[in-house]
């Protein structure tokens, strides 16, 4: 499998990088505090919030002003599953702290078919497949197979470098075939603010990659080959209106790359893990989580992710969503910790969904989710 670190050399960039993250290797490889989520709770929960809609400064508290004095489900239509921590890149604002050296965390066949039993149990009709990378876990084009054979919609979370190695430059035919969407990383359609976070060269690979799955009949506006771009700001700042950029990056990518893709999901930065360090680092995270808690919106929680996909994390426990797993917040079930095995639809339904600080970042703006803006 070809690596790549995700580390820049500074000194040889004559000071040309936006101020933004800048790819690092994973703090689980350092051995960094923040490694810990109670430490990542323990440095957002001494921020003093200093504004807000309700100025109260408490999630919790801010749903409740907002009508919301309990935040539950509301119908179960996406099962995401991260099958894993391994990637081949180790890019500054993810939330998973993901990289080549996370090898041990990697979904087992017999959990991947924990999953596909808990799916055949409901009505879920997309399986959103994430990671690290998860085209690197040994039973990824096993489930696909599987729920494409089940009639469900596959999305592919892919950091569009993989596609370039050897072993996986079969997946975009491969993908068209099983009219798998692809879900693709890229910071920003110029070269300096996505070099700045993943890598140096990487945004020269991700045009490769893009023009690799063009070829294979994506981004032509096929309804069963959909290739999305995922934009992230590169900086301590909240994501642009999702429908401008969308405008915005599909003629800066056809005009100056000949690339074409069918639709743009912007996403906030949250403030853990990796992200939540380089805000550290750069003295950033009380102006950013004010931030967030200052342009909170209620009109985004009836859309929230958390009230209708169900995460499942690489050893199989539930979470209410991605960001909650790399927290460790294990759905609130009474009695114990919530596995895949022991799934129940109804108690999901019933369970009060747990929030934090961190979550303030899926309510600012316009939003954001795995899907994109909400509001």
């Amino acid at each position: 499998m070809a690596v790549e670190t995700g580390f820049i050399a500074l000194d040889t960039l004559n000071g040309s990088l936006p101020d933004g993250p800048k790819a690092t290797s994973s703090m689980a490889f350092r051995g960094a505090p923040l490694v810990h989520p109670e430490e990542q709770h323990r440095i957002l929960e001494r921020v003093e919030i200093r504004s807000g809609p309700f100025g109260t400064g408490q999630f919790d508290q801010d749903l409740e002003v907002s009508g919301w004095p309990v935040l539950q489900p509301d119908r179960l239509e996406i099962v995401q599953i991260n099958l894993g921590k391994l990637c081949n890149m180790t890019c500054r604002h993810c939330h998973v702290d993901a990289g080549p050296d996370r090898t041990e965390e990697n979904m087992d066949r017999a959990t991947v078919d924990l999953c596909l039993e808990l799916i055949d149990r409901t009505d879920v009709r997309v399986v959103d497949l994430t990671g690290g990378a998860p085209e690197l876990n040994q039973n990824f084009e096993y489930i696909v197979d599987e729920c494409v054979q089940r009639g469900i919609r596959v999305m592919d979370r892919c950091n569009l470098t993989i596609l370039l190695t050897r072993r996986y430059g079969h997946l975009p035919e491969w993908f068209a075939e099983r009219g798998v969407e692809v879900v693709c990383s890229l910071p920003h359609y110029r070269e300096l603010g996505t070099d700045a976070q993943r890598g140096k060269g990487t945004y020269v690979k991700s045009l490769e990659a893009l023009r690799k799955l063009n070829r294979a009949g994506y981004g032509l506006g096929d309804r069963r080959r959909v290739l999305t771009l995922v934009a992230n700001p590169v900086g301590a700042f909240l994501s642009g209106q999702q429908g401008s950029l969308e405008r915005e990056w599909k003629t800066a990518l056809s005009t100056n790359h000949g690339v074409c893709f069918d639709r743009l999901l912007t996403l906030n930065n949250m403030p853990i893990s990796r992200y939540l360090e380089w805000l550290m680092e750069t003295g950033q995270v009380d102006s950013y989580l004010n931030r967030l808690v200052t342009a909170f919106n209620p009109a985004t929680i009836v859309g929230l992710m958390c009230r209708n996909t169900l995460s499942i994390s690489w050893d199989g426990y539930l979470y209410d969503c991605d960001f909650n797993q790399q927290l460790d917040m294990v759905m609130d079930l009474p009695g114990r910790r919530a596995h895949v095995r022991d799934f129940d639809l109804q108690a999901w339904a019933r369970h009060v969904i747990r929030t934090r600080r961190h979550c303030y970042g899926c309510t600012a703006g316009s939003g954001s989710s795995c899907g994109g803006a909400i509001a």
